[in-house]
This record gives structure tokens, sequence and C-alpha cells, in this order.
């Protein structure tokens, strides 16, 4: 689910993950070295620290890894429906007539990662984290939808695939459907 983080997330992610490498290994290596006592007198003043960083870890993963709720871009249209509000597939996308290539979509799947999540016998994957596609049956809609904008845990696709690309994908999970 990196895919779905923004540049400032990873961004901040990365830094406190950082300061907490460079923590550990100043702590482990260098300063021991330096002072064989370490953390000697000062073992109160260093647990404080070491829990802070442990903390301030745990704070990033909870407040800089979520997902954003099906955000739109503004380049896309967007509709309401009822209670929620969602995004258009991607221009040209989906219409009628235009339902992709399964064959293209087939290579789309293997490039884009999607058997890591996704169990589908004709892909012959068996990921666990996403619904089985074999069961869930999607219908090509649904599935240009899905890819397009994420649901749940899988995040959007639109800007890592073309609108091409995404059309083909959806074709090759709905096919005889």
């Amino acid at each position: 689910m990196l895919l779905a983080l923004t540049a400032g997330q990873k961004l901040g992610l990365a830094l406190v993950a950082g300061i907490f490498i460079l923590f550990a290994v100043a702590s482990s290596w260098l300063l021991p070295r330096r002072n064989p006592n370490f953390p000697g007198s000062r073992v109160g003043l260093f647990s404080v620290v070491s829990a802070l960083l442990a903390v301030a870890m745990v704070g990033a993963m909870l407040f800089l890894a979520v997902e954003g709720e099906e955000e739109a871009h503004p380049a896309e249209a967007t509709r309401t429906t009822g209670e929620h509000a969602e995004t258009e597939p991607p221009a040209g996308g989906g219409a009628e007539g235009e339902e992709g290539d399964p064959e293209a979509g087939a290579e789309v799947f293997a490039s884009a990662g999607c058997g890591g999540c996704h169990t589908f016998e004709p892909a012959g994957t068996s990921g666990t984290v996403g619904p089985d596609l074999d069961e869930a049956r999607p219908s090509f809609q649904d599935a240009v939808e899905t890819v397009t904008n994420g649901r749940g845990a899988m995040p959007a696709f639109r800007d890592q695939l073309s609108a091409e690309q995404i059309r083909d994908v959806a074709a090759y999970v709905a096919r005889d459907r």
C-alpha cells in the first residue's frame, strides 16, 4: 500500500525511520566504543529517549501511513450519488464499446503486481490481501472503478496506469462474466 501514500507521507516516514535507525546504530556501536560504560549513569535518559523514539515511530505510522479516502483529482469529473461522491473513470475509460483487451490486461495484471494481493486462476496467482477475483467476479465497470479509484486497502492506480491499461486489466478480470 506504499503506492497509495503521497510523497510527503513517504518522506515523513523515511525521516522518522532514519532518526530511529541513526539512534540505534549510535547507541549500539558508536557510543559504547567511545565509552565502554555507556549508558552508565545516564540509563534513565537513554531509556526516555528510546521510548520517545519508539512512540514517534508508531505515531508516524499511525498518522503518516494513512491512505486518503478515494480523493478525487481536480482534472477528473465527480458525480454525487446519495451520500458518496464517486470519481468517474479516466477519460474514455469504460464507455460502452471500449471494454479493453483481455490479453493486454493479463500483462498489466502481472506487471502491476495484482497477483501479490489477489487470487485469480487465469493468472495463476494466489494473493490473500485483496478479494479472490475468481469468487468476486467483478463486472467490467466495477473493475474499472476499483482499479481507477481504489477501494478499501487497494490503492488507486489512476496515476500508475493509463486509461487503456485500466480498461485492459478490467477486461481481463471481468472476462467470461
